[in-house]
């Protein structure tokens, strides 16, 4: 549009177009929906005390943060993380391909060490919008999807790691950083042992030697609260890694023998 400007100079003032306005608009309602929705879906869950394993909790070495009210609280503070705008613009742009290229190092040397195979069918547990599993699927584990508060399709669905949504025995491999993120580490490790088939690998990335961001809940100090939790499984490798924080690898294989475990309904 133009307007006059002392009779002698015409200014052309030009306007963001009706379309670019709507888009910004329908974007950033649609984060919102997003938000209250996510958080809508967990608001009935119902909070469940699972009494830890004895060791882990009598060596201190497995601190639970304190501060939730319910689990429905512990919820909607992860999802303050998860559906940060400004966060997952950094997790789909700048850190994509940078996490890419460190998750298919790590799944590489595991598949030199035989721990990881072509065929594994793979699931990664707190996943985000899926960096992991497009590593999985880079290094040939075409098999591979994760799990998150917030779905990421097509490589993560949603899925709760207290009460992951797959049937007993259905994975070859699991891996997971996201273990400090658990409120019940005993529930999270018992999901791990539920969904792998004998035989099957987990592999964790936990931090040892420092302490997570203010959206971890819990704090571990040593291995031996895991080794403890894992009851199904025997502990086959360990090993110093710099994960983003993380500095530590873990892996488990549960046992051929391992009695069957039940998912527990609720």
């Amino acid at each position: 549009m133009f307007f006059q400007v002392n009779m002698k100079k015409t200014v052309a003032i030009t306007t963001p177009s009706k379309s670019l306005i709507f888009k910004s608009f329908f974007l950033s309602l649609s984060i919102v929906l997003l938000f209250f929705l996510s958080i809508q879906r967990h608001r009935n869950h119902q909070i469940i005390t699972y009494p830890p394993p004895t060791a882990p909790s009598s060596s201190g070495d497995l601190r639970i943060r304190p501060g939730y009210t319910s689990y429905s609280a512990y919820i909607q503070h992860q999802l303050h993380k998860t559906l940060n705008p400004r966060l997952r613009k950094i997790w789909t742009t700048r850190d994509w391909d940078r996490k890419i290229d460190v998750f298919s190092n790590f799944f590489q040397d595991l598949k030199r060490k035989k721990l990881l195979r072509n065929n594994s069918k793979a699931l990664c547990i707190g996943a985000r919008m899926g960096q992991e599993v497009a590593a999985l699927k880079r290094v040939g584990v075409l098999d591979a999807v994760g799990i998150d508060l917030v779905p990421s399709p097509p490589l993560v669905m949603e899925g709760d790691f207290h009460s992951q949504p797959f049937e007993n025995q259905t994975f070859d491999f699991e891996f997971s950083n996201v273990f400090d993120h658990a409120l019940y580490p005993w529930k999270f490790v018992g999901e791990i042992e539920r969904t792998l088939r004998p035989g099957g690998v987990c592999v964790l990335h936990v931090a040892l030697t420092r302490r997570g961001d203010k959206y971890s809940a819990n704090d571990l100090y040593s291995v031996g609260p895991l080794m403890a939790m894992f009851r199904e499984s025997e502990l086959v490798h360990i090993r110093e890694v710099d994960g983003f924080g993380l500095d530590t690898e873990l892996v488990f294989r549960k046992k051929k023998e391992s009695a069957v475990m039940i998912k527990i309904k609720e």
